[in-house]
């Protein structure tokens, strides 16, 4: 089948096509119902089958002749550690932890937070909350406390799963004090906490409520699937939302088995048996969709890996892992590709390696600039594809069904829409735009599958937020515009939320933290382009009256604050005093004046401004920070 035919069935006949896609996993109870509306009056897939999504992603295999197939490769430069789990191995493990879950009395329904670094039991305990019908919430591991406390105070875990340490190159990260201020902090207070001991640093265990994964799975009872409905939960993920306060994004389990079963061959052209990487991390959606479940319930291998792209430990590390594990498709930020240019602008570092197997290199997680697409492009002698997608879909928006008709890829485009969604760019007030013109990207109801259905705990807020500013439409918070042939290009956030090496931060919630400063009178936080990240923060600080104090010593207490309250993924280093910020008469700061004027692509001075002063100043003291790109 074309590309054309397949999208065109999947928008005209939805029912029919997603129908088909669901009678490729297995049910306990096949599902009537394909496409229904719920109490919120949100469309809803699958409501009336029955699965569970650990079963798909190992029993099944088990079951079906892949038992001795590795089902996971954990590969840890950091730590010199290599482990292979075939598909009994880790199904055993994991009925296993379902076993203490249920020990602890985690039930279908119940949410378990679980706060670890990139190893096997980071998966393990994934689908051992998935496999008892309980709902899992990762937290990437290494959040500062307070963000871990908002976390476990929404979404209310009978259990939290943690590591004694996570390992970032040559540092030792002990997770278990961090885990311990966040629960002081939080007025929710899990039962229980299960703490799985790394040699590189022993956690100290409170008594009556910390459990020792070791001990306990000497002795667990392993537990069996429990059946759940399409729509009940599989997993809450929180994504930074403009007001500060994460967005816990609810991913169902009919939807998302089936929507991601199907991606793996039509979008990454992967077939059972064959090895696929998605080097990115539990903690974020790409992780949940392309480390753990979409490889598992294709039955693939997929490599687990405890490392850097570069200096784990040289920008050669990439080709390696490549190489070793026979890796077919390599998923990964364009972040990534950019460090190992900037460490290898010569590529010295792939040329001892085989990569005969690796057939293409997807990117996702942040805009794809045309210089790294034309590098790697270049580099590797692969296909590139660049792709777009968010956490509250769970898969590709737009990309490249590279396993159903492979399209000519474009540099700066994620290429077409993916089938179910339905793409438009429309202006303000939700008229759709013709060919060329930007405008906001927003896609026509119904959704696909997988795709999200509200927020957790509060549904207007996922209304508000999603549906309220084009009726009809789904609004992905996203700018870009269509060509001519439609191909779809991404031109970054409408709102304050921006990419750093491919974590969705919010400027809004680093605004807090630098206003709480003592000596601030008001701030305003921008993401400016970076060669490295795509993105980095940068503050703009006016000082309360009469306050004098050393800039330099100011910046170095903001930056401490950001990183202890949001963490160091938030790369938030420069922080300028300035004496006016643009606002409208209204009162509103002018970020995306102050974004244009840091993107060096010119801007004009809107009729609202009330101090067009303003302006120059700000735009010669980001000069003079070279934070002014050159167009």
């Amino acid at each position: 089948m074309s590309y054309q035919a397949e999208y065109k069935k999947s928008i005209e006949t939805p029912e029919l096509f997603w129908g088909e896609k669901a009678e490729d996993i297995h049910w306990f109870k096949k599902p009537q119902k394909i496409l229904s509306k719920d109490e919120n009056g949100i469309s809803r897939w699958f409501a009336d089958g029955e699965l569970n999504t650990a079963y798909l992603a190992l029993d099944f295999h088990v079951e079906n002749g892949r038992a001795e197939q590795d089902a996971l490769v954990f590969d840890s430069p950091v730590t010199d550690t290599k482990i292979r789990y075939t598909y009994k191995e880790l199904r055993d493990e994991v009925a296993k932890f379902a076993g203490i879950l249920k020990a602890q009395g985690v039930a279908k329904g119940d949410r378990v937070v679980i706060y670890m670094p990139m190893i096997p039991e980071a998966v393990i305990a994934m689908l051992g909350v998935a496999r008892l019908g309980a709902i899992h919430s990762v937290v990437f591991g290494g959040f500062a406390p307070q963000e871990l406390a908002v976390r476990i105070d929404d979404a209310e875990p009978k259990v939290v799963v943690t590591a004694s340490c996570g390992i970032e190159i040559k540092k030792v990260l002990p997770y278990k004090p961090l885990l311990d201020e966040a629960i002081e902090k939080s007025a929710h207070k899990p039962s229980s906490c299960i703490v799985f001991q790394r040699p590189q640093v022993t956690a100290e265990l409170i008594a009556d409520r910390d459990i020792d994964w070791a001990t306990a799975m000497k002795t667990a009872e392993p537990a069996d699937c429990v059946p759940v409905k399409g729509t009940d939960p599989l997993y809450i993920l929180y994504t930074s939302g403009t007001t500060g306060k994460p967005k816990g994004v609810v991913r169902d389990n009919g939807g998302h088995a089936v929507a991601l079963k199907y991606s793996m061959k039509s979008i990454y052209n992967m077939e059972a048996g064959e090895v696929f990487w998605a080097a990115s991390d539990v903690g974020w959606v790409v992780g949940h969709s392309y480390i753990v479940y979409a490889p598992l319930l294709a039955g693939c291998t997929t490599v687990v890996f405890e490392g850097k792209p570069i200096k784990t430990p040289d920008a050669g590390a990439f080709w390696r892992v490549c190489e070793e594990y026979k890796v077919k498709s390599l998923f990964a930020a364009p972040t990534a590709f950019r460090a190992i240019r900037k460490e290898d602008p010569d590529s010295e570092l792939l040329k001892p390696y085989d990569l005969s197997h690796l057939k293409a290199i997807f990117m996702a997680g942040e805009r794809l600039d045309p210089p790294t697409y034309t590098w790697t492009t270049e580099t590797l002698g692969k296909p590139v594809i660049d792709h777009w997608w968010q956490t509250e879909t769970g898969w590709a928006i737009c990309g490249n069904l590279t396993g159903v008709e492979m399209k000519e890829p474009k540099a700066g485009s994620s290429t077409l829409p993916m089938p179910g969604f339905n793409v438009q760019i429309v202006d303000s007030e939700g008229n759709e735009l013709p060919a060329g013109e930007q405008g906001n990207i927003a896609m026509k109801l119904p959704l696909p599958p997988s795709c999200l259905p509200t927020v957790w705990g509060d549904h207007e807020r996922f209304r508000t937020g999603y549906l309220a500013e084009f009726p009809g439409y789904y609004s992905t918070g996203d700018g870009g515009y269509k060509d001519d042939e439609g191909y779809v290009f991404i031109m970054g956030r409408t709102d304050d939320v921006i990419n750093v090496a491919g974590h969705r931060l919010s400027t809004g919630e680093m605004e807090e933290i630098v206003a709480s400063h003592p000596a601030v009178a008001e701030c305003c936080v921008i993401g400016v382009n970076d060669p490295l990240k795509g993105q980095q923060p940068i503050g703009l600080v006016l000082l309360k009256n009469g306050i004098e104090l050393d800039e330099k010593e100011l910046e170095t207490e903001l930056v401490a604050m950001v990183r202890k309250d949001i963490g160091a993924v938030a790369c938030f280093r420069k922080a300028m005093v300035v004496q006016r910020l643009p606002k409208t008469r209204s009162g509103k700061i002018l970020r995306k004046l102050l974004r244009q004027i840091a993107d060096g692509s010119g801007y004009s001075v809107p009729s609202t401004i009330d101090d067009p002063a303003s302006l120059p100043e700000i735009e010669e003291i980001l000069t003079n920070h070279g934070l002014v790109s050159s167009q």
